[in-house]
């Protein structure tokens, strides 16, 4: 089964998400708005099929990264997200929240053996 399937995140701590925001856009250009940007691209196996990939600010005390003591998260696009939750709890990996449902995808949260959050992230419709 095919677990990960790109990038779908990449999120870090700042202590002053404004001035960080305006930093990257007026020196890399990065149109950010308060929620990051979005990077869209084509699959490259389905050229047809459009996705994204987020880039995103938090504040530093932010608790969203929580229980991981790192300043950064990735977001990992998945495929089968059920599936995938059910063989990584069968393999001992820790799931530190329950599965959730928007209108725009499914999200759940691991940890990795370092303690690093990971979010995996499956779209709607994929």
């Amino acid at each position: 089964m095919k677990k990960v399937t790109g990038i779908g995140g990449i999120f870090f701590k700042c202590d002053d998400v404004k001035k960080m925001n305006e930093w990257y856009a007026n020196n890399l250009g990065i149109d950010t708005s308060p929620h990051g940007t979005v990077f869209q691209w084509r699959d490259a196996e389905d050229p047809e099929k459009t996705a994204y990939t987020v880039w995103s600010t938090f504040p530093k005390d932010t608790q969203y990264f929580n229980p991981s003591k790192k300043d950064f998260m990735i977001n990992y696009r998945v495929e089968n997200i059920e599936d995938l939750v059910d063989q990584l709890k069968a393999q001992g990996v820790t799931i530190v929240d329950e599965l959730a449902t928007y209108e725009y995808g499914k999200f759940i949260h691991i940890l990795d053996p370092e303690g690093n959050i990971i979010e995996l992230f499956e779209a709607a419709g994929e």
